[in-house]
């Protein structure tokens, strides 16, 4: 079995005597890709940044590759990208290629040079994510989905286990998100990057993810896709707290995970 990559047991977070997050219990294995959703003010993004070391919990325990939290340094290992592209600055003056390679600074430190073997993690990563023939072009002259693949190619280029990402086709066009996703789907599978997708596109992914968390305060389920799909749409609702319907998809592809 693949070894658990996050482990979260019995966490519990409060925001002004108000319980956000309650016990929770969930493992991420390596190489799952897992689509976490819930409706707004669910704990989503609570959830992420206890996960991240940026919160820190009441109750429970969270451990990142097998190591307690309070004890975790490999930060590197993890790759974060937020809501960006609804808010980010267009007159931003930087090339995709230079926002991609600040992606190793906190290997690098901010004023050593990049060599040869780093400009080449550079390039590849642009690949990665599609944006080769961009590679020199303005960040602000991007699309909203052109700049989050950016973002992901500037976390990928660290060489990350797992990578995280929060919302991520906020401001990206209808018409491209099919395409992200699919792209996603490829760092999950070709490249065997284990992925966190926060989203609210609850049948849209069905078919991408191999896994799905329904978060509403407590975590109400944790399963394959198949499972998921499987859900009453009475189930659902109760989960949301509102009317969800579940599509349904083919999973032809996903090997029995």
């Amino acid at each position: 079995m693949n070894q658990p990559i996050i482990d979260v047991q019995s966490l519990t977070f409060t925001y002004e005597r108000t319980a956000v997050l309650e016990d929770i219990h969930f493992t991420v294995r390596e190489g799952d890709f897992l689509g976490l959703v819930g409706p707004n003010g669910s704990g989503k993004t609570t959830l992420l940044k206890c996960m991240l070391g940026l919160l820190k919990p009441d109750h429970g325990n969270i451990k990142l590759f097998g190591q307690d939290i309070r004890k975790f340094k490999d930060w590197h290992r993890i790759g974060f990208v937020s809501q960006k592209a609804s808010s980010f600055n267009t007159g931003f003056p930087a090339s995709v290629y230079e926002v991609v390679a600040s992606g190793l600074t906190s290997k690098l430190g901010l004023f050593k040079k990049l060599n040869h073997a780093h400009h080449q993690k550079v390039k590849e990563a642009i690949g990665a994510v599609g944006l080769e023939e961009l590679t020199n072009r303005n960040i602000g002259e991007l699309s909203g989905g052109q700049q989050q693949r950016t973002f992901i190619a500037r976390a990928l280029v660290s060489d990350p286990d797992l990578l995280i990402l929060d919302e991520p086709t906020v401001g990206v066009d209808a018409q491209t998100v099919q395409s992200f996703y699919e792209m996603l789907q490829r760092l999950n599978k070709g490249m065997g990057i284990t992925l966190i997708l926060v989203t609210h596109d609850v049948g849209t992914i069905t078919d991408k993810v191999t896994h799905v968390a329904c978060l509403n305060k407590h975590m109400h389920f944790h399963g394959n896709t198949q499972e998921f799909e499987s859900l009453k749409s009475s189930d659902m609702s109760d989960y949301y707290g509102h009317s969800v319907h579940v599509l349904t998809h083919d999973h032809h592809d996903h090997g029995g995970r």
